[in-house]
């Protein structure tokens, strides 16, 4: 068998901690992050201060002990915890002799290497060259900075400057196009979403944490109630899971058609982390309208993972960044499996529930259906025996209950959202 896979970097993680008691939990999380971008962990530093040095992040002694950690385990790479100012990484970069990434970089090199749809690319590249524009630093040019003395204006620029200024204008120009690219796509979406919503589909949109399970609780309802017999054309279907961060950056939504002739549109949204960069949020703002516009979020969670309440707060807060604040919303504990609880079953409002256990996935489909059709109403309807066009608007948009065809009509018992209730009303009898 040839193994295809790219040979992992060396890296050492570290952190400094100024009294946060979530510490641990985000460099454990950073851990995660490193081996999502193809980094092996070798070995881990960390250092209690009340203030980050401003040369060099860490304090001195700690920056020897990083030096020589690497020397023993052969690292190449640091991969620091905190956003870092270019001056820290230069002065890391020169004093450890090794590669040194910051989270927010991090997490950007993932998304660069997972986007696949051009608008998540684009989204992706504004994001970094929002990040690179006020990193770029003259000392990072080989022309001189400045040229002559006792001089003042455009006289006493040297080459340097120029080359900096030429520098920040390019990846202003760039980041201008891009935003200009995604208006564009973000139009092509939003008429795609008025289509959507003429359907008056209900709209169930799945948040939460990266790798809390979302993508696959999507395909446990997508292959539930697939009508599709041929298992290629279903597999096409499904949505793509792996058990990492950030498995997947781009929205999808299927529609989900129920048993009793209900339907509704189920989106699968990026996942959140702590700490995720602002800049993130805001190129990926678009992407998740699908969760703005939902009548239900499904918000998934880790339940195996001791930090998840950590997680479900992280989520609460990237919601209301984006603007989703009172939304109705089902909490779904997920992995229950990995847990003494029992499952699928409710605790309250809260669900729990394994995303592989197709009696979890069944009970959720109904919870999902008593939340968003809640106010459809049963009544019992005559039907002239000319309403032809009506009739089979019902059985395409009604769930029938009974039907019985009699001389003087037909009169059946059906259940209706309050929309379709008006176009029926001087028919209820």
């Amino acid at each position: 068998m040839i193994e295809n896979n790219l040979p992992k970097n060396q890296v050492v993680i570290g952190g400094v901690n100024r009294g946060d008691d979530k510490f641990d939990y985000y460099m454990q999380e950073l851990k995660q992050l490193a081996s999502a971008n193809n980094m092996e962990v070798v070995g881990e530093v960390s250092q209690n201060l009340e203030k980050l040095i401003a040369a060099t992040y860490f304090g001195s002694g700690k920056v020897s002990e990083i030096k020589v950690l690497a020397e023993e385990q052969n690292a190449t790479h640091l991969v620091v915890n905190d956003e870092l100012t270019p001056t820290q990484i230069r002065n890391l970069e020169k004093e450890t002799k090794l590669v040194v990434t910051d989270r927010t970089e991090l997490i950007l090199e993932i998304f660069s290497n997972r986007a696949k749809t051009k608008q998540a690319k684009l989204q992706v590249a504004l994001a970094r060259l929002q990040y690179e524009m006020p990193r770029l630093h003259q000392t990072e040019n080989s022309l001189d900075q400045q040229r002559g003395a006792g001089k003042s204006g455009l006289a006493n620029r040297g080459a340097g400057e120029t080359k900096l200024e030429l520098n920040r204008r390019t990846l202003g120009n760039q980041i201008t196009l891009i935003k200009e690219e995604l208006k564009n796509i973000d139009k092509s979406e939003s008429t795609r979403r008025k289509e959507r919503n003429k359907s008056q589909l209900p709209q169930v949109a799945l948040v939460g944490y990266t790798n809390a399970g979302k993508s696959t609780t999507m395909n446990g309802l997508i292959d539930l109630f697939s009508q599709v017999e041929d298992p290629q054309k279903k597999a096409e279907k499904q949505v793509f899971e792996k058990d990492m961060l950030f498995a997947t950056l781009d929205t999808s939504v299927r529609r989900i058609d129920l048993k009793n002739n209900f339907s509704f549109l189920l989106s699968d949204t990026v996942g959140f982390i702590s700490k995720l960069p602002h800049k993130l949020i805001e190129s990926f703002k678009a992407t998740l309208q699908e969760a703005k516009d939902a009548d239900l979020l499904i918000h998934v969670v880790d339940f195996s993972d001791p930090n998840y309440q950590d997680m479900i707060d992280t989520t609460n807060e990237v919601l209301k960044e984006i603007g989703i604040y009172e939304t109705p919303t089902l909490m779904a504990f997920n992995k229950a499996d990995q847990t003494s609880f029992g499952y699928p079953g409710l605790n309250g409002e809260d669900f729990y529930y394994s995303a592989r256990d197709p009696k979890s996935i069944e009970m959720l489909s109904g919870l999902i259906t008593d939340r968003i059709f809640s106010e459809y109403r049963e009544v019992n309807l005559k039907l002239p025996l000319d309403q032809g066009k009506l009739l089979s608007y019902l059985h395409e948009k009604a769930e029938i209950i009974s039907q019985d065809y009699q001389t003087e009509g037909i009169f059946m018992t059906v259940k209706l959202n309050p929309e379709d209730l008006i176009k029926v009303e001087k028919f209820i009898v």
